[in-house]
Order: C-alpha cells, then sequence, then structure tokens
C-alpha cells in the first residue's frame, strides 16, 4: 500500500503560477517514478510518485521563488508577456537572444529552471563537488551550529558581502556555502564577485545544496577560453587590467575624463566588477546574471564599458575637477535607475563590437604575464605597482609629469605597469639615426616623443622592436600590431589608434586557412629636409605574420581580413629614415639625421597631421619600459 503525504506551502507575494517546478523529472523514467498535476484551488501541484520504500515528494507553484528570500524586498516580475513554451529547449544562439532580452524576467519560476539548466551544462572538471557533497562537509563542518561559529574564508578578506533580498535564513545559506567552498575548494584565495555570485543564484535555488553545486560547476569550469569566477589575486587583477585595456580603446572619452582627473585610473578600474555585482540594484544586477550565465566574462566587460559610457554622458571635466571619481562612479551606478533602465543599457552594451572571446583571454593571459613577471601575485596595495610615472622623480625634457601619466594611460595596461625608461635622447645621444637604433634596439613597446622648434608635442606608442626592420634585408617594410598608437600632447592632448579600432566593422576574422602574402606599395621617401622629398620610391610592404607569441595577442594583422593593405601600415625603419603609419600619407616621418620631419593624415590612424605638416625638430626622446 502506498502512502502520501502533502505539505503546501503558501505561496509568497508574487509567486507564479505558470510554471510549476518539477523537481525529480518530468514525467516517468522507467525505475518506478512518474509524475502527475493537481490543482488545489488556483494552484497547480506537481505529485511525484514513487515506490511504497521512498518518500513521496510534492513542489508547490512557489518553486523558483526561494525558500531565502525576503519578498518585502524582491521587486515584482518585470513583465506580464508569457514566455514561449519551449524556452529552455531551444538552441544555444536562441538561448542568448532570450537572455538578452529579458525572458527569464517574466517568471521567477522559469528564471529558476533556467539557472539549474544553465549551470547544469557548464563543463567542467570531473571531479567536481555536487549536492551530495556540500552536504556530508555541511554535516562535518557545522554540525547542529550554524555558520555563525565559523569565520569566513580568508579569499574573502576585504570583500564586501551582498545580499540583496535574502532573508536571515538566506544570508545564513549564503555563509555557509562560501565555508564550504573554502573547505572545498583550497586553491581559490580571492575571488570578491563570488559572494555576489552565490546570493544572486541563492534566490532562484530550491535549497544550499543545488545552489553550492551550481555554483562549483562555475569554479570549476575548464570551457575553452572562457571565465566565469576569478579565483586569484593575479587572475583578478588580470581582469581588472582587461577591462582598462578595453576602457581605452571603447570608451575614449570617459578615459580621457578619469586619467585627466584621477591620480591612479587603474584604482577606478578595479572597481569594475564591483560596479556590477556590488553596486548595481538586484533588477539589474540579476539580468547581467541571466547573460552571465550562458556567455561568461565577455559580457561583464560589455556591461561595464556600457555604464563607462553611460556615466561620461552625465558628467563633464569641470565637474569632475576635485572630486572622488571612484566614489563618483559607485554612486552613479548605485542610482543607475535614475538614468537609464536595464533593457536600454543591455542594448547599449551588446552594441559594443569586442574582439572575439578567445582574443580577450588571449589579452588577459597576457595581463597574467606581466603582472608575474613584476611580481604581482599575491595580495597588496595597488598603490605602490599601478603609479608607474613618479611625479617627484620623473624628468623629460619634452612633457611633464602629469603630461607622461596621460600618456601612460593609453598604453596596454601591462606595459603600462612598468615604469618609463629614457632609452634615447637628441640631447645626449645626439641626431643620429643608427645611434637612435643602436639604442632603442631590444626593447619593446617604446614610447616616442617629439617637440618641434615651434613648441608643439606630438608622439608614438610603438608596439614592436625596432630590430624589425632588419627582417626583409635591404627591403624596407612595415611592421608593427594594432596596439601602435600616435597622439599629439601641445597644443591638445588627443590620441588616433588603429582605425579598425574605431571600426572593427571595416574588418573580418581571418580564417584559418588563409594568410595573406605582403606585397609591395611604393611610398615617397624620406630625405633631410621638406623640400627634397619628391626623390625616387622607396618600396614599403605591409607586415608579414609574425611569429607565435611575439606580439600583441589580440591585434596582430595575421587575425584580420584587411580591406586594404595601407591601413595597417604601423612602423616602418631604413638607412633614410623611420616613418609611423601609412596610407594616404604618413603619420609622422622623419629623415636620418632627425632634424627634420613631415605629418600628414594616414589611412592607418585615420588622423589629421599631428602638428604643422612640415617642422623641424627641436627635441626627440624615445622611452622604454624598465621591467626590472
Amino acid at each position: 500500500m502506498l502512502q502520501v503525504g502533502l505539505s503546501l506551502p503558501r505561496a509568497p507575494k508574487g509567486a507564479d503560477r505558470a510554471f510549476p517546478a518539477q523537481l525529480d523529472g518530468d514525467g516517468g523514467d522507467g525505475d518506478g517514478t512518474s509524475t502527475a498535476q493537481v490543482v488545489l484551488s488556483s494552484s497547480p501541484i506537481t505529485v511525484v510518485v514513487t515506490p511504497e520504500d521512498d518518500t513521496w515528494h510534492i513542489s508547490g507553484s512557489c518553486a523558483g521563488s526561494g525558500p531565502f528570500v525576503d519578498w518585502d524586498q524582491m521587486p515584482e516580475v518585470e513583465q506580464p508577456a508569457d514566455p514561449p513554451e519551449d524556452a529552455l529547449s531551444r538552441p544555444p544562439k536562441e538561448l542568448k537572444k532570450l537572455a538578452r532580452e529579458g525572458c527569464w524576467a517574466a517568471s521567477r519560476a522559469l528564471r529558476a529552471a533556467a539557472y539549474q539548466r544553465l549551470c547544469q551544462r557548464v563543463a567542467c572538471r570531473l571531479v567536481t563537488p555536487d549536492a551530495l557533497v556540500y552536504g556530508d562537509v555541511a554535516a562535518r563542518l557545522f554540525g547542529k551550529h550554524g555558520a555563525s561559529s565559523h569565520p569566513l574564508p580568508d579569499f574573502l578578506a576585504g570583500c564586501s558581502l551582498p545580499t540583496y533580498c535574502l532573508n536571515m535564513d538566506g544570508v545564513t545559506a549564503l555563509k555557509k556555502i562560501l565555508i564550504c567552498i573554502g573547505n572545498l575548494f583550497p586553491d581559490i584565495t580571492y575571488s570578491p564577485a563570488l559572494p555576489s555570485l552565490v546570493a544572486l543564484l541563492l534566490h532562484y535555488s530550491e535549497d544550499e545544496a543545488r545552489c553550492f553545486e551550481n555554483i562549483s560547476r562555475l569554479i570549476a569550469s575548464n570551457a575553452p577560453h572562457t571565465s566565469y569566477i576569478d579565483q586569484s589575486f593575479l587572475a583578478h587583477q588580470a581582469s581588472c587590467m582587461t577591462f582598462g585595456d578595453l576602457a581605452n580603446k571603447h570608451c575614449p572619452a570617459a578615459h580621457k575624463l578619469i586619467a585627466s582627473t584621477s591620480e591612479n585610473v587603474f584604482e577606478v578600474y578595479s572597481e569594475w566588477l564591483s560596479w556590477l555585482f556590488r553596486d548595481l540594484p538586484f533588477s539589474y544586477a540579476i539580468r547581467v546574471f541571466d547573460v552571465f550565465l550562458l556567455e561568461g566574462q565577455k559580457v561583464l566587460y560589455r556591461i561595464a564599458l556600457a555604464l563607462l559610457k553611460q556615466y561620461r554622458l552625465l558628467v563633464s571635466s569641470a565637474e569632475q575637477e576635485g572630486t572622488d571619481t571612484k566614489a563618483e562612479l559607485q554612486v552613479f551606478v548605485q542610482n543607475i535607475a535614475q538614468h537609464i533602465t536595464v533593457d536600454k543599457l543591455l542594448e547599449r552594451a551588446f552594441g559594443i563590437r569586442l574582439f572575439s572571446r578567445k582574443e580577450i583571454w588571449l589579452l588577459q593571459m597576457a595581463n597574467r604575464k606581466a603582472l608575474m613577471e613584476r611580481g604581482i601575485t599575491m595580495v597588496q596595495g595597488r598603490q605602490s605597482f599601478h603609479l608607474a610615472v613618479d611625479m617627484q622623480s620623473f624628468s623629460s625634457s619634452i612633457v611633464s609629469a602629469q603630461e607622461m601619466r596621460i600618456i601612460w594611460s593609453w598604453i596596454p595596461e601591462r606595459f603600462s605597469l612598468f615604469p618609463p625608461l629614457l632609452l634615447f635622447s637628441t640631447s645626449e645621444d645626439g641626431c643620429s639615426l643608427q645611434r637612435f637604433y643602436s639604442c632603442c634596439e631590444g626593447y619593446e613597446p617604446t614610447v616616442l616623443l617629439l617637440k618641434t622648434t615651434e613648441g608643439e608635442v606630438c608622439g608614438a606608442f610603438l608596439s614592436s622592436d625596432w630590430s624589425e626592420r632588419k627582417k626583409n634585408g635591404l627591403t624596407s617594410s612595415f611592421f608593427g600590431t594594432g596596439e601602435c598608437f600616435v597622439f599629439t600632447v601641445r597644443l591638445e592632448m588627443e590620441r588616433y589608434e588603429w582605425v579598425f579600432i574605431k571600426k572593427p566593422e571595416l574588418a573580418k576574422a581571418m580564417p584559418r586557412s588563409r594568410q595573406r602574402s605582403p606585397s609591395p606599395i611604393p611610398t615617397p621617401p624620406l630625405s633631410s629636409s621638406p623640400d627634397s622629398r619628391s626623390a625616387s620610391p622607396n618600396l614599403l610592404t605591409v607586415p608579414a605574420p609574425q611569429r607565435k607569441g611575439r606580439l600583441s595577442p589580440f591585434l596582430a594583422i595575421r587575425h584580420f581580413l584587411l580591406p586594404s593593405k595601407t591601413a595597417s601600415m604601423f612602423m616602418s625603419g631604413s638607412r633614410e629614415g623611420i616613418i609611423i603609419g601609412g596610407g594616404g600619407g604618413q603619420a609622422l616621418s622623419l629623415d636620418a639625421n632627425l632634424l627634420w620631419g613631415r605629418t600628414e593624415p594616414c589611412e592607418t590612424f585615420d588622423n589629421p597631421p599631428l602638428c604643422q605638416e612640415n617642422f623641424k625638430v627641436q627635441l626627440l626622446e624615445v622611452w622604454g619600459f624598465q621591467n626590472t
């Protein structure tokens, strides 16, 4: 004879009725278990029928509403429209579209089911703790005692513990899960975003063991080029540096504002994850979490960049003078609902054209390598290593320390970790091109600064070693990567990057099976004076594919199918002089005596003339990066 026990919890405010959770399966599975729906009043109930020696489980329609939620704080369901009945069975591309459009927000139960299914789909290590392991470890750790008698793991030292709309049981469950994570994942040494992710997941978890299992799968993910949760100070710092690189390129106006008003730009960017998973209100943070589960860390970069762009629209340089930009940004994000809806924010985020997940991952690995070379692997004060340009000790005959700090803020983060090192100066080394080459070779990258006799100052960031010029023998060729850029300092500070950074739609990803053969491009020669530039042509070739690991991981031209070879002419050197930028003109060219130069608009950087078109050099300096 079978016995049935019913437990019918009262549905909390806002609980869904359209999506009853079936926690033990979707129907008969051949082991004597079957399910059926009955309706008591207006709430459907799923009855799971098991053999006589098992327990009967009955789940109410408030599944997805969570036993850990303070319903007085929980916002109402956002969309009254019903989502597609087969929403969770759609292919990945359609799932991504549904998540971006806020489909999960239409039903708390649907969101709970989506989170469960998406977490279970994450590819992870073979041995990953599950709900049963959590039960054993929690019983051993806590017994009859609560989590309050156990300290939180060391990897949360100095980290905030957002609780969003959790009730007291939810906060206790959050602490217990974090303590068990510390016990079962001893390799985690620093993870400031982890408490927020666990808290958000708890809102839609039926019990803490299932929440633990799902977050464990994100921690143990081994999908290629995909990261969910940073688990060390090194990884976290590399992510912050990568965000700084992306902000530098995709939010130039905001970056320029922050660089001009903040002593330490990285100190501002180091909070980017906290904007998303500490400062955003719950109704925004949970929509971020929706897409994060499907798309990984890349989507977080996009949304943080969108926040930065929105912030820039609302402030001016004059308003920011004397203010704490880091604190101002935190207040802005906390009050984001006053400025933009969550749907509009996500729309703008997905309108930002980032490079591929693989290229961003490679950039992050390069940033990790730079941190390791600097010896930065453990938690330490950021001031000691991110203020590379020392205001007191820096000395240049061309730019001030403050101007150099702004130039340094434009440089990729993995290089700007290191303080500037003067390699060559015409005031000390003379006006000799050969001396220029001998002083600069062996250093990669370098910053060239130039002051004209009219007092104008301009320059270039050059990503490759000048010794690359020797590869094609006597034939002058262009080399370098898309991280090169040119800039002006006086009369105004402005940067001009590779044209494909601002217009990525002009280039397509390079198919693996295709390689581009260099072809000669005629270009005017360099000469000893601006009046003798009509001499015989000097043949220049575009860069050939560089050896793996040598140059920039995500802006090497081998990664792109470019419509015009003249749009990738970054730097060139010969006995006659040096050229920076090409195609339709040269952004900067200098003669063999480093005395006369010319600047023109060019296709590579889409720049105006950097100073008077024909100029005489008063001073020239080249700076490297002191990595010892």
